[in-house]
């Protein structure tokens, strides 16, 4: 199964020179990287983990603390990479395990953390054991690892439930068997390439505890465990009567997610991620109904972090955030969890798009909305996130002010939710176009053979190479953010804010000495001066103990 030899290199613990910082995931800024999109180091168009490992100083200069990767196992790519074929092997196109070796080493030698993607809720269906379950026929041991079903209707021709995929269409596909005749049916939320594990197989558990300790063992910080809230599934596959599922996600507890029997696999990988020095930790992305529920994904014996999706889909509205704020911080308390906060990731359009636009369009975006608001707000918003107690997660480019690429012609796309309809917008291809390092050159320095996804006109001008340096610029705001919240004694970890008066469409609060101000409406507004101006994403003038803050700005102050 695997292209590479299947050991792995010697553990890094013996070299790694990351700090031993007590719980310091509490207060973390956590950089995504799309490894496809980040940098490419052969010139082929594909970003890979060399292209990481060359880049990691900038990304200690940025300020963050730790970089999450996306995944880079071997795969047929049906979903870029969420399609994993082999969990212990590095797919060739990201290099190989010396890479991984080589990227995590020098991370810790730089002193960032190396957080690594895990996908156990379904397979590739190259994975050897599908492979293996397909061959044997049905009744095989081998199929009970998978969700293979009878048919219904008189022949099996309709699925075995009316359970939707989240890429549209049905979430059963049904096999022709060794002998030639229609078949079973095995269940896939997500793509036909991506069946589903049954969790209920212990041989399953015993797997995805192996390549647990394999990479802990290779010296990786932690793990982000995708479709968190899915593994487990209601006993018996109910069906779920609705035609219209994708419209519940997120607003109700459904029978192939959030199930409450996924927590007991949590204990039992913390157990094991407790037993490795270094304080290694997991983060949820995890869909679910409320934060209240989130919460449950957090409690002292499972994960560490999981994602606030209700944060990142908030309007930028005073009420709104101050709600969503109050809600995030009382759920994590009582499970003494620190709350996590993210604006964009490789699944959603970026915030700089989202933001350019009018509310209540979704995460999804296909229109470039006015560019100048989306940048301004932003700004905002990122300064707002990172005065929040607890995490923040970054995503590659997002420091650069990058808006989504809305207009990739239809032909260049390989969002596999494009293609099935019912399902996902499918543009997450524009949040995921590579990123510019320079403002000349083939893709822009991402590498030197061009990019796999088509880079706009202009994308220089946004390039770490234009803003590096340049006063104002979106990319130096970020450094100065981060070195001002690392500097603070009074930003980072925490579970609660002090609310201020302010005038309607402001959201204001106080950290001990530390106060920020947003301004979320289209007009200046006058506050008190709260002290020294630290950082403001906008230009402000202050006058007579008052501050006029302009709109769409934030503002830190501090006492101290």
């Amino acid at each position: 199964m695997s292209q590479q030899p299947s050991a792995a290199p010697a553990p890094t613990s013996a070299v790694a020179t990351v700090s031993e910082r007590h719980d310091w995931w509490r207060d973390a800024v956590i950089y995504q990287v799309y490894p496809r999109s980040f940098a490419d180091s052969n010139g082929d168009g594909m970003g890979d983990l060399e292209g990481v490992r060359t880049r990691l100083p900038y990304l200690r200069d940025l300020g963050v603390d730790a970089v999450w990767l996306s995944p880079f196992y071997a795969s047929p790519q049906a979903d870029a990479g969420y399609d994993v074929a082999d969990y212990r092997a590095v797919d060739p196109m990201f290099g190989t395990l010396l890479d991984a070796d080589a990227l995590i080493r020098d991370a810790h030698e730089l002193g960032l953390r190396i957080i690594v993607d895990l996908v156990p809720n379904h397979s590739s269906d190259q994975y050897e054991w599908f492979k293996r379950a397909l061959s044997e026929g049905p009744g095989s041991p081998s199929r009970d690892r998978y969700h293979f079903r009878p048919g219904k209707g008189k022949n099996g021709e309709l699925p075995p439930n009316d359970w939707e995929s989240i890429f549209g269409g049905p979430a059963w596909t049904r096999v022709t068997e060794p002998d030639g005749t229609p078949g079973e049916w095995y269940l896939h939320l997500f793509a036909p390439e991506q069946p589903d594990f049954n969790w209920e197989h212990p041989a399953v558990g015993d797997e995805f505890r192996s390549i647990l300790r394999f990479w802990l063992d290779m010296g990786v910080d932690g793990f982000r465990i995708d479709v968190a809230h899915g593994m487990v599934k209601a006993e018996g596959l109910p069906d779920l009567g609705s035609h219209e599922q994708l419209k519940l996600l997120g607003n109700d507890v459904m029978p192939f997610f959030d199930q409450d029997g996924v927590h007991e696999i949590y204990r039992q990988w913390r157990r094991i991620l407790d037993e490795y020095s270094g304080e290694r930790i997991f983060v949820a992305e995890a869909w679910t109904p409320t934060v209240e529920r989130t919460a449950n994904y957090v409690r002292p014996d499972e994960l560490h972090q999981a994602f606030n999706f209700q944060y990142l889909g908030t309007h930028w509205d005073a009420e709104e955030l101050r709600t969503v704020i109050d809600r995030t911080l009382d759920a994590m308390r009582p499970v003494g969890a620190p709350a996590t906060w993210v604006l964009s990731n490789h699944d959603v359009t970026r915030h700089a798009t989202r933001f350019a636009n009018p509310a209540g369009l979704g995460t999804q975006i296909r229109l470039a909305g006015d560019r100048a608001l989306g940048l301004r707000r932003a700004r905002a918003a990122t300064l707002l996130m990172l005065a929040l107690p607890g995490s923040a997660y970054v995503y590659q480019g997002e420091e650069l002010g990058l808006p989504d690429v809305v207009d990739l012609p239809d032909e260049v796309r390989q969002d596999p939710a494009y293609f099935r309809g019912a399902g996902q917008d499918g543009f997450r291809d524009g949040c995921r176009v590579p990123i510019p390092w320079t403002r000349e050159g083939s893709s822009y320095g991402f590498g030197d053979g061009g990019s796999w996804l088509p880079q706009p006109a202009g994308w220089g001008e946004l390039s770490v190479e234009a803003q590096t340096g340049e006063p104002g610029s979106t990319l130096e705001l970020y450094r100065e953010a981060l070195a001002v919240r690392r500097s603070t004694a009074d930003l980072g970890a925490g579970d609660a804010v002090e609310w201020l008066r302010a005038p309607e469409g402001v959201v204001a609060f106080r950290r001990g000495d530390f106060v920020c101000v947003a301004n979320t409406t289209g007009e200046s507004v006058a506050v008190p001066a709260h002290g020294r101006v630290l950082l403001a994403s906008g230009e402000i003038t202050e006058a007579a103990g008052e501050a006029k803050v302009p709109a769409d700005t934030t503002v830190w102050w501090t006492r101290a």
